[in-house]
Formats: C-alpha cells, structure tokens, sequence
C-alpha cells in the first residue's frame, strides 16, 4: 500500500515541480518533421509513430475514398486486431454483444470523445472520417487519456487543416446488392440499392480559415424493412490573431438527421434476410455538436489547449412517441503543455455533464470530473511516460460511484495510471513496453432502459457497476526500407484483464418492477412477451492474453507505388468465472472462451498504382465464433407443450456454417487528368456467407461505380 502512494504521490508532485521551473529559451529544442514519417496525436503527445509505446495502428484516408466506405465503422474494420460487430467496435477480443448499448472503445474527433449522453454509444456513421488527417487507432486500456470508455481502444482523428491553396473535392457513387448465395434467402425482385454523395471545401485566407462538408446516403438495404437514410453537414471556422501570433481560435459544428429500419432476428436459417415477425423497429435520430476551442502558446513555450462542446442527441422510434429520448453534453478540456530539457509534461482538466430526458430510461443527471497528467522523459535511445487519471462520477444524486479506498480511507475519487516505454535498439529497431489501466462507467441505457425493441422486452439494471480493467504488452517494431519504399513491421504480446465487465445477457427475467397484471404463467400466452428478453449484467471477470503482427507500408516499388495494410491477432479470451448459473447460458461447455468471440482474426489490404491506373484488393479472416448465449440455440421453455425459438434453425446453421468468415473485397480505378477519379468496386467477391453475430447474416455480393473530383 504505501509503495502505491508514493507512486501516486509522485506522478502528481514531481511533475508540478519541473512545470514550475522557468524555462530557458535556448533550451527549448524545436524538430523539424520529417515529412516521410507517420506522426500521430491520439497519445496526446504528437510523435513519430516509430517511437509510440503502445500499439497503434493508421489508416490512410485514400483507403476509406477508395473503397468505397460509408461509415466509421467500416472503415476500422479494415484494421488488423479490429472486430465490427452490429454497431459495436472491439479492439483484441475486448467488446462481445452489446446490442448497441455502450462502447469499450472510445472516439475522439478533434480531442474531444464522442459518447453519446443517452446510450453510451458511438454513432460510427455520424464522423466525418471523409475529411480527416488520418485515422488513429490505439490498443488496449487508454483511460488515463482520455477517461471513461476507453476502457478496450481509442480511435481518434483531427480535420485536416484547410490549405491557403483552397481545396473542393466531390465523390459520387452508387452501389447495387447482387443474389445471396442462397436462392432462399432472395426476397426482392429488383436488386436493392444504395448511394451516398460527399462534398468539401476549404479555404485559409490570411488569418480566418474555413471549412464545409455535406454528406448524404441512402441504402435500401439487402435484408427485408433495414434500410437507412442519412445526410450532415459539418464544418469549421478558425481563426488566426495577428496581435497575438500563438493563439488560434474556432468554432466547429456537425448536424446530422437520420432515419432507418432496424433488423434484428431473422425469420430462420432459409429466410435469414427476412426479420422474425414483430421483430422490426424504425427510428429517428438527431445528432448536433458545437465545439468551441482555443489554442495558445504563451511567451514562454507553455502549449494551452482549452476544448469544448455541446453535443445533443435525439433517438425514438418514427412512430411512437414514448420510445424517445433526449440526451445533452456539456464538455470541456482544458490542457496545459511545456517541454522542459529532457522533459515533456502535460496537465488538465475534464468537465463532463449530461443530462437525459427519456420515456424509456427516465430523467437523469451525471457528472464527470477528472484531473490528469502525462509526462515523458526521453534521452538518447530511451524514452519513458507515465501518466495519472482521478476521476469523479456521479450519477443523480447516488453515492460517487468512484470511491476508491486508500489506507482504510474511502475517496470520492478513482485513480487510474499509465506507464510506457520505448528504446530504439538501433535506428530501424525500437523496442517498447506498456502498462495501462482503464476504467467504464455504464450508460443510462444500460442501468434504466425498459422498453421493447421489435417485440424483445428489455429490462433494466439500476445496480450495474463500472467496469474495470488494465492491459499490458511487450512489442516490436522494425522499419524496413528497399529503395523509395518503406515498411513498418510490429508484433506485440498483449494481456487484457477485466472486471465487472457487462454483457447484455439473453434469457427470461421477472423483475418485482413489472407490473402486477403481468403474468407469470409459463402457459399464457403473453408469458414470452412479459419476461423474455435482455439485461445489462455484470457477469464477467475475463482475461484475454495474445499476439498480433502488422505490417504498414508505402513507396515505390519500381515504376509502381505499393501500399499494404497486413495484419494478424492470435486472441486466447477467457471467462475467469466460475459461477455454474452463469456458465450454464453458454452454448459452449467444454470450455471457458468468452462469448461472442474468436481465436483467430487476419486483415489483409494492397493496393498497386501504375501511372493512371489503380488496383486494390483486400481480406478478412476470423475464426468461428465457438460460445454464444445458448438461449439463441435452445427452445425457450421445454416445458411448454409448442417449442420457441428466438431464432429458429440457428443451431443447425452454426453446426453447418462453422469455419469461421472469409470474405474478399477488389477495386479497379482509372485517374483521368489528375483531377478525376473513376472506380469499380466489389465487395464480398466470391458471394461468401458471412455472419457477425446470430441472425445477422452480412450483405452478399455487391458493386459500387465511384466518382471522385478534385479541384
């Protein structure tokens, strides 16, 4: 206990002490980039991504353009050690099934998080990743940079900067589904459809600079009644003072409106493109954001970033008025940098209140403060980081939920640390190790929610706890250089731990707040309707030990530039729980592997250009999803004389079906004056069979024809 105090203490004090310190000009040492390596900003320090810690990996903004993408979350999921599964993003076996509720990965848009006030969750087709810098993806335990929610990732990205060049680029394209491998599983006469129209502008003139974005798409979707339709508009004023020239001010703003169907059984193992009767819902959804920001280095070299924003979102079904929901952010940020000799120290500040206003989860208040330091020390080959995270939380006027107990003493506040190290063994060889916690508070969705989605009942949990967790891993990367082209090459062992990790867990409750008129008859009719459904719980502690190796690379081959994106993840997840109630909701016995994941997970991503021409093609691979929750497989209740199943047909399909998912994806471009960019796309090219979770069988083979303009 007390060797943890003093670390606490001294994460706290020694850096308060060197920030302190008057710093000397001539000692402030400026690099200049190199413009041919790959810098990153997620860890809150800009470095070369060569001298990061922890693993991360970048996704080039012409891989999303050029295939074709029309969300975030696609867009990760051409990342090596990166899982999508319907709305939920997991990072290394870290998330299962959450039906949407929220999110162990955190995104960050302009250094801001973008969780939403209601459900906890991230809107991956509400970011305009069209015009970011880039795409940063960080591994493992993040919540001393970031707080709550980066519990198993960060994926961050910053607008690009506009250009005093000015910049309007347009991108067109439509795309049509093809047949399912299955003639059973057709159920449209003319094929579906779907398009999606992005425009941008951007001009700096003298000292005001100016960004706008529109983006619209629909799909009709390839299963029965899912369908989406959505359009935005974002943008960015900044300004540039003459008076003072350090400080840059602005203000962003993003709206988007969004309608669609939402398919979540199917009807069984022949119809699966069609929805289980009662089963599909349509909403509506608003999603606003205004972040003011301001930015200034003072006169002695100190770096302060003050950050903001108000986020609004609205959810409800098209219909019915009392499945709505109102959630409002208030945010802020403020963080405070200097570089001091060997020394590179950061402090701030989080403020974040929501507030929600819900038929379904009910009215509520949260408020999150925290306190944070990061500092790194480098010298020669070696640099160090260790930061520290206090956080509060209070949900309504509950008892903190961040007591953390410190010598017999209970504290309103939870800390959480950091520790990081790199060493460039030689020039092209860097060594790294790193040692991170994190931590989740749960959604108001997930703790009040009660209410019915497409006929499944779900039921609150106003007990849920955080969870908690931590990651470590050794790693190594080499850069590998054959004339213009480069290659970055990275494995890494890894640990993930986890505590009080919350699943939605599939099965038949009968909570005391239901009421009374309610039967509990097995034999009545309404008696699946009345308990049969889904809960947030905390049913886990879990340990996820593994491997991944990546490739990264760019250049020129010859006359030929060559960009990969290569990837593999050996994932061992285990259930660390002994409990025979809970393990008996596994479909899966002769083993302890978590629910909803897999052992083994490949990316793969070339792309060739020669003069005006282009071609690209891509791979995913993982592994069979060996444990579910056994209520999908099972009748519901063999006690009654007619069986029922949530999803018929589906424990033959998985029988069937169980090699795991392969699926290949191709690309063929033409650029015509420089300016013009033609594209065929088609994806899922051998029309495989793909499934992400039960009853979602994923879209077959289909084309997309892309115009891109540039001016």
């Amino acid at each position: 206990m007390h060797s943890v105090k003093f670390t606490t203490l001294f994460l706290i004090f020694f850096p308060i002490y060197l920030f302190s310190q008057d710093l000397n000009k001539d000692s402030l040492r400026l690099k200049t980039k190199d413009e041919k390596a790959v810098y990153v900003r997620a860890a809150r320090f800009e470095k070369n991504i060569e001298e990061v810690s922890i693993s991360m990996e970048v996704l080039r903004p012409a891989l999303i353009a050029n295939k074709g993408l029309a969300n975030l979350e696609q867009a990760v999921n051409q990342s090596p050690g990166v899982f999508t599964m319907d709305g939920q993003v997991s990072i290394r076996g870290g998330g299962g099934y959450a039906y949407g509720a929220g999110s162990r990965v955190l995104l960050v848009w302009n250094g801001v998080p973008m969780l939403s006030p209601d459900i906890g969750d991230v809107k991956w087709n509400a970011v305009p990743m069209e015009h970011a810098e880039q795409i940063e993806i960080i591994k493992g335990a993040s919540s001393v940079l970031y707080g709550s929610g980066a519990l198993n990732g960060i994926i961050a990205m910053n607008e690009k900067d506009a250009p005093l060049e000015g910049t309007f680029s347009l991108k067109v394209q439509n795309g049509i589904y093809g047949n399912p491998p299955r003639q059973s599983m057709k159920w449209w006469g003319a094929p579906p459809t779907f398009q999606l129209i992005d425009v941008y502008a951007a001009k700096r003139k003298d000292n005001h600079a100016f960004t706008l974005g529109v983006n619209a798409f629909r799909d009709k979707g390839y299963r029965e009644g899912d369908y989406e339709m959505r359009a935005r508009i974002h943008g960015t004023y900044t300004y540039f003072s003459k008076k003072i020239p350090q400080l840059k001010a602005g203000l962003s703003f993003h709206v988007q409106a969004q309608e669609e169907g939402v398919f979540i059984l199917w009807r069984n193992d022949s119809m699966c493109f069609q929805a289980l009767e009662n089963t599909l819902s349509e909403q509506r959804a608003l999603r606003l954001s205004l972040d003011p920001y301001l930015l200034y280095v003072s006169k002695n070299k100190v770096k302060h970033a003050l950050r903001t924003r108000y986020y609004l979102t609205t959810t409800g079904s098209s219909t019915a008025l009392v499945d709505a929901s109102l959630g409002q952010m208030y945010y802020a940020d403020y963080q405070a940098n200097k570089k001091k000799k060997h020394f590179d120290i950061s402090f701030g500040a989080t403020s974040n209140i929501s507030q929600v206003t819900s038929y379904i989860f009910g009215n509520h208040l949260s408020k999150n403060f925290s306190l944070y330091q990061q500092t790194e020390w480098s010298k020669g080959k070696l640099d160090l980081q260790a930061g520290l995270r206090l956080e509060y939380c209070q949900l309504n006027k509950a008892t903190p939920e961040t007591n953390f107990n410190w010598g017999g003493q209970t504290l309103p506040i939870y800390p959480v640390v950091r520790f990081g190290g790199h060493y460039a063994l030689r020039k092209s060889t860097h060594l790294r190790a790193s040692f991170g916690q994190g931590i989740r508070f749960p959604a108001v969705a997930e703790r009040y929610i009660s209410t019915s989605v497409g006929g499944l009942r779900i039921f609150q949990n106003p007990d849920l706890l955080a969870e908690r967790g931590w990651a470590a891993e050794l790693g190594l990367k080499q850069v590998v250089k054959v004339g213009e082209w480069k290659a970055l090459l990275d494995v890494a062992g890894f640990i993930n731990a986890y505590d009080n990790m919350t699943e939605f867990a599939f099965g038949v409750f009968k909570p005391d707040t239901m009421a009374f008129l309610q039967t509990t008859n097995p034999s009545a009719l309404n008696y699946l309707y009345n308990w049969v459904g889904f809960q947030a719980q905390n049913a886990e502690r879990a340990r996820i030990t593994g491997i991944e190796f990546s490739m990264n690379s760019s250049g020129k081959i010859g006359e030929v530039e060559v960009l990969t994106l290569l990837g593999y993840t050996y994932m061992n997840p285990l259930s660390l729980n002994t409990d025979t109630t809970y393990l008996a909701t596994f479909s899966d016995t002769t083993g302890s592997m978590l629910k909803y994941r897999f052992k083994h997970l490949a990316k793969a991503d070339i792309e060739a250009n020669y003069q005006k021409l282009s071609f690209g093609a891509s791979m995913r691979y993982n592994s069979f999803m060996r444990n579910i929750d056994r209520v999908f497989e099972d009748d519901l209740d063999p006690s009654l004389t007619s069986t029922v199943y949530i999803l018929p047909g589906l424990k033959a399909y998985r029988q069937l079906y169980n090699k795991g998912n392969l699926v290949f994806d191709a690309r063929f471009a033409y650029t015509l004056k420089e300016q013009y960019r033609i594209s065929f796309i088609v994806n899922n090219l051998f029309n495989a069979e793909v499934t992400s979770r039960p009853g979602d069988i994923q879209a077959p083979r289909n084309f997309i024809l892309q115009l891109q303009a540039k001016f």
